[in-house]
């Protein structure tokens, strides 16, 4: 068997987990772990390569990893390859000393599936003995944990649990909690929380490229909708397989199955589909006869990674249906339209996608555009981590990243938390294995699997242009580069540090 292990190059647990793991299992199967690669490989075709080639994936995951870029995009890839194959890569998953949730962004892919837990080095021996039965028997063998993930919801939303006591220090990366002190609240908070506060149902589309904080602003306005009495059932895009994205009817079916079990009611999905309708229709009618008949409260309906929609053969179908529901507000006010509110949440400008402005539901009720940290909110996330940096150290950072949010926040926490000098930070900012190595790896090994969209990347990186505007605001989205009058800058100066020294062959 072919294995591959994802784990966190700079996590002592993880190496000294991964290392006897490769010890053990090398002998009877090949074993991939990418510190073995010889110099001059293509490491971004050699990592996908060896992952399309895997029968399992074991991930390692510690509060180290789970935070880290590169770990999760080794796990999506698998899940993908896995849904588009015959199965395989199978994941196995094992906890280094970790019980929390999952975050976020890994529990589409984790929450569903049964892990191994490490406490320490004693376990190690048991750790390697499931994992052989799990490769060498049925994969269902691995079950030393018998029981749902903390990250499953059933369904049902889970907000964060404020702390009891400050914590010293935020591990940076996901979702920041509402309750964090490390939480930089900007306009675009005020806004959002005033409007949810709102009765007779409103809509708010939270727009920004990747990275900026939209998703922790989602969450937050979800936590103040449920301070003010109002039911929320919470639709995550990111979770539907790419085979139910490319069917309209499976789609929408999904679609109304999990906001009613987000919300605890029974799945008459069935029950109430038929065939004389569209599926946009069929779904209209299981919210409006349904779903918001069954509830007493005002539900707010909040979707993350709308994207994932705007290229779909029925994107426009959805979007139609949005648009119509905000309209449909303007009935009589004992309509069950008025007891329902939107939260839109998207990394691309969707007016690029939708040709008619009257069937898109982005350009109505409270648009907000989240954009980097300015001057002034990266000093206030320097004071929440006891100022770490001084004011010439502050400025220097700034100008290297642009106010970008989460590697400002990790610059801090590093230093913040002793792991790194500030000069040291400086000096190896655009290295590979510098403080910032995990995440710029990450944007490489995506942007290698789209060619176009990185040769357009180095042209902007370059010559300040790009010369196709759908390509640009691919780039934009992804919050690789941003437009500055009639001029196509990257992000930040990191990023045009890293990828004009990384990116081979374009």
């Amino acid at each position: 068997m072919r294995v591959f292990i994802s784990y966190r190059h700079k996590s002592d647990a993880d190496v000294a987990v991964a290392d006897a793991i490769v010890t053990a299992l090398n002998g009877d199967h090949d074993v991939f772990i990418d510190k073995v690669m010889p110099v001059g490989t293509d490491w971004v075709d050699e990592i996908e390569t060896k992952l399309k080639q895997s029968d399992f994936l074991i991930c390692l995951l510690s509060e180290e990893s789970v935070a880290s870029e590169m770990v999760g995009a080794e796990i999506s890839t698998a899940h993908n390859l896995a849904k588009d194959g015959a199965g395989r890569p199978i994941i196995l998953p094992v906890r280094l000393a970790y019980d929390k949730p999952f975050p976020y962004n890994l529990r589409a892919y984790l929450e569903r599936i049964n892990w191994f837990k490490w406490s320490g080095p004693e376990d190690t021996p048991r750790l390697i003995a499931e994992l052989r039965r799990a490769i060498t028997n049925d994969w269902s063998g691995l079950a030393a944990e018998q029981r749902a993930s903390p990250a499953s919801t059933s369904g049902q939303l889970q907000m964060p649990v404020p702390h009891a006591e400050p914590v010293p220090l935020d591990l940076p990366g996901g979702v920041v909690d509402p309750e964090s002190t490390f939480y930089i609240e900007r306009p675009a908070d005020k806004t959002a929380l005033a409007v949810i506060q709102r009765q007779g149902g409103v809509t708010i589309s939270i727009m920004g490229p990747q990275q900026l904080g939209k998703t922790s602003l989602m969450m937050r306005t979800i936590a103040a909708a449920i301070q003010a009495q109002k039911r929320v059932a919470f639709v995550d895009l990111q979770t539907f397989d790419r085979s139910v994205l490319a069917s309209s009817d499976q789609f929408f079916r999904q679609f109304c199955s999990r906001i009613g079990d987000a919300l605890g009611l029974e799945d008459q999905v069935d029950r109430r589909w038929g065939t004389q309708l569209g599926a946009s229709q069929l779904c209209r009618n299981y919210l409006y006869g349904y779903v918001l008949r069954s509830l007493q409260q005002p539900l707010v309906l909040a979707i993350d990674e709308v994207d994932r929609l705007l290229s779909a053969d029925f994107g426009d179908d959805f979007f139609r249906m949005l648009r119509s529901w905000h309209n449909e507000r303007a009935l009589p006010s004992d309509t069950p339209w008025r007891r329902l509110d939107l939260i839109l949440v998207t990394s691309t400008e969707p007016y690029q996608f939708i040709d008619n402005p009257h069937d898109s539901p982005f350009n109505v009720g409270e648009v907000i555009r989240l954009s980097d940290f300015s001057r002034s909110e990266v000093r206030q996330l320097a004071d929440d981590h006891g100022s770490p940096l001084d004011a010439d150290q502050e400025q220097r950072l700034f100008d290297l990243l642009g106010g970008h949010p989460y590697l400002t926040r990790r610059a801090m926490y590093l230093v913040a938390s002793g792991q790194i000098a500030a000069d040291q930070l400086f000096a190896h900012a655009a290295a590979v294995d510098g403080p910032f190595g995990d995440h710029l790896r990450s944007r490489l090994f995506s942007l290698y699997r789209v060619p176009d969209l990185l040769k357009a990347l180095l042209q902007a990186i370059r010559y300040g242009t790009c010369e196709d505007q759908k390509v640009l605001f691919r780039l934009v989205g992804a919050g690789l580069v941003r437009v500055q009058g009639v001029r196509v800058l990257p992000r930040c100066q990191l990023y045009a540090d890293y990828f004009l020294a990384h990116a081979q062959g374009v």
